[in-house]
């Protein structure tokens, strides 16, 4: 058959195997010395041990420099070196796949990836798992950790974020992630997943926060943190992403996405079953809030983004009724996705994301609440359309069931609205380092609470109080939390706008920022001091020219006038008095941390803090999705490798 394929395309196959043949000269140019091992970073090398792999004859063995066959078809072909560039080239890429997808590293023993290999390049010696599972994946972690350890070394201020992955059974009950936000000396923000624990079945508070002090420890910035982002319903339970009730979109022959379907369907039982807040047991939040509370101190904060999508899950959950009017929209929408022709549904849901389980598709997005919402926007908005397309029918919904769709829409729109200000768009930051920080929570709350006092629902009223009891119980309190209050005047889009009462907000500023702008002492970098109570080492003064120091040869030069230092609430009050800018924080900041230096101290601290959650806690739920034992997939031995070299991934392949 592939002889006979040969012949029929025979001009087909000899244009492949030339362009084949111009490849392998393209690689036999690269120099041994200077190509780079690690993604263009020549900064560290890794350490490739010459011993692995089996004998001559076999898949994995080592080729010899006379010609000798790494195994595998391809007789007679001369195998690449151990250290060939080439190599090393396709080991590394090898291993960035395992790593990106979160693939277990078994499947470079599979049969079928062997002869892909073989086939697009038959020199490459495959490696065996026991090297890639014990040495080359550790090599790359210990460069991540290395290149960390570097940063924070020179780090101006710096925020903790604690995430928890809990749910599994056996000798691994979960997962601890600690990932540091940290500000370089060039005003950049950088974040970095410092470690990935696993959690023992018997791990308490006390366990994870012991942990927590190892991994400061290690990374040397014990008592550096200025906030530790960290909630106690997360570590009581696995939350999962808040969904629409009922709307669950399942296209037909897709059966990944039935599944995550029904997985959204168990996600609304679980919770109205015994989640009277949105989490686990109540009293255990309360037991782990005190032990956070005694074990971090006043520097625990709340993440903005999980409590406004905790307010999100206990609205929808007031108004039952939405459950079966939503399930009906889902089932229309399911319809018309696969009775109407894709140029016409083009014309309503116009960008890619915005078909759920259409082609190229992410499935995760029909979990996640602000997706579905807008999925659900763009089919009210063109009803009467879609209708036409699709001719009358059961699914047809009823004038009162898209007024009560419609109320559901509006009522949620500035919650969306500030979900995306807060998250932007997830499937491009995943390998940036995009930073929002909690400068924006308190202008969104004030913007909710405003929206919820203005906003009528005649047809399903108990939405709107759910929504309105969550956001005081959750989010009120930002409103007189001088950190919110500080961040938020402190970014220059805002400063005092948002206040109605501008002097108590003033007073309340000047002394929260007479807390962390004086002077900074000697600190005894032995010594472990309150997180709030160290700042960085004492910069060298710059040297000063001796042609400033006064003779009589410059006489006649007009004498400049004394600069006094300004005090904190001079810096302030000329900061206040210049008109609001659109200008990045961070580069407003660089920019001006001459002219208000005082204020600039503070400003750097306080835009570490994230108001949304992190690479890791992202990485958690993808793991979870893709990794379930339904699916016959089962946790990789070294997961918590491949999740810290994922949540590092741009630390290691910058240019990938």
């Amino acid at each position: 058959m592939a002889s006979a394929s040969k012949r029929k395309h025979q001009a087909m196959y000899d244009d492949f195997v030339k362009r084949k043949d111009m490849k392998r000269e393209g690689y036999a140019s690269a120099s041994l010395h200077t190509f780079p091992t690690n993604g263009g970073n020549t900064r560290y090398t890794v350490p490739i041990s010459t011993g692995v792999g089996g004998g001559g004859g076999c898949v994995g063995g080592i080729a010899t420099l006379e010609g000798g066959v790494g195994g595998g078809s391809g007789g007679g072909v001369t195998k690449f070196d151990r250290h060939d560039p080439r190599q090393v080239l396709i080991s590394e890429a090898i291993a960035k796949m395992i790593v990106r997808d979160l693939q277990p590293v078994s499947i470079v023993e599979n049969q079928g990836f062997r002869e892909l290999l073989q086939l697009l390049e038959p020199r490459y010696t495959p490696e065996a798992q026991h090297y890639i599972q014990s040495q080359l994946l550790p090599a790359y972690a210990y460069q991540a950790q290395l290149a960390t350890r570097q940063s924070l070394a020179s780090a101006h201020a710096l925020t903790l974020s604690l995430d928890l992955w809990k749910g599994f059974t056996g000798a691994t009950s979960g997962y601890l992630g600690v990932t540091c936000h940290f500000l370089t000396s060039d005003w950049q923000m950088r974040s970095a997943l410092l470690a990935c624990l696993p959690l023992t079945g018997g791990s308490s508070g006390n366990r994870v926060l012991s942990d927590f002090d190892e991994v400061c420890h290690s990374h040397g910035i014990s008592g550096r943190a200025y906030r530790v982002v960290a909630e106690p319903f997360s570590a009581t339970t696995t939350v999962k992403p808040c969904c629409l009730p009922g709307f669950h979109v399942s296209p037909p022959l897709a059966n990944g996405l039935q599944e995550d379907a029904e997985e959204g369907l168990d996600n609304c039982k679980t919770l109205k079953e015994g989640m009277r807040y949105g989490h686990g047991d109540c009293g255990e939040e309360r037991d782990w809030e005190e032990l956070w509370e005694k074990g971090l101190g006043g520097i625990r904060v709340d993440c903005f983004s999980r409590c406004l999508e905790q307010c999100i899950r206990e609205g929808l959950r007031s108004c039952p009724q939405l459950s079966s009017t939503l399930a009906k929209a889902a089932c229309f929408y399911t319809y018309i996705t696969s009775a109407v022709p894709p140029e016409k549904l083009s014309q309503v849901f116009d960008s890619p994301g915005s078909i759920m389980g259409g082609p190229g598709n992410n499935p995760p997005a029909a979990r996640d609440w602000t997706a579905q919402l807008k999925v659900l926007r763009r089919l009210l908005d063109s009803m009467e359309f879609l209708e036409e397309l699709s001719g009358p029918g059961e699914l047809a919904l009823g004038v009162s069931e898209k007024a009560l769709l419609r109320e559901l829409t509006d009522t949620l729109e500035p919650f969306t609205e500030a979900w995306d200000m807060v998250h932007g768009d997830r499937q491009t930051d995943l390998q940036t380092d995009r930073h929002v920080s909690i400068s924006l929570a308190l202008p969104c709350v004030l913007g909710l609470r405003k929206h919820l006092s203005e906003t009528s629902t005649p047809r399903c009223p108990s939405l709107l109080a759910g929504l309105s009891q969550a956001v005081e119980s959750r989010l009120a309190t930002i409103l007189d939390d001088p950190l919110y209050i500080t961040a938020t005047t402190l970014d220059p889009q805002f400063k005092l706008t948002w206040s109605s009462t501008p002097d108590w907000h003033r007073q309340v500023l000047i002394e929260e920022l007479s807390k962390h702008s004086r002077a900074p002492n000697t600190i005894d970098p032995n010594t472990d001091l309150h997180p709030q109570s160290q700042t960085p080492p004492n910069l060298v003064p710059s040297p000063v020219s001796p042609l400033s120091r006064p003779c009589k040869l410059f006489s006649f030069i007009k004498q400049r006038p004394t600069t006094q230092a300004k005090s904190l609430e001079q810096e302030l009050a000329v900061y206040l008095r210049e008109e609001p800018t659109d200008e990045e924080a961070l580069h407003y900041w660089r920019r001006k941390s001459i002219d208000f230096p005082l204020l600039a101290q503070v400003a750097k601290r306080a835009f570490t803090i994230p108001a949304c959650g992190t690479a890791v806690e992202n990485i958690f739920m993808t793991a979870e999705h893709s990794l379930r034992p339904e699916r016959g997939r089962i946790l990789p031995k070294n997961l918590e490798t491949l999740i810290y070299l994922k949540a590092n991934f741009r630390l290691l392949w910058t240019h990938s």
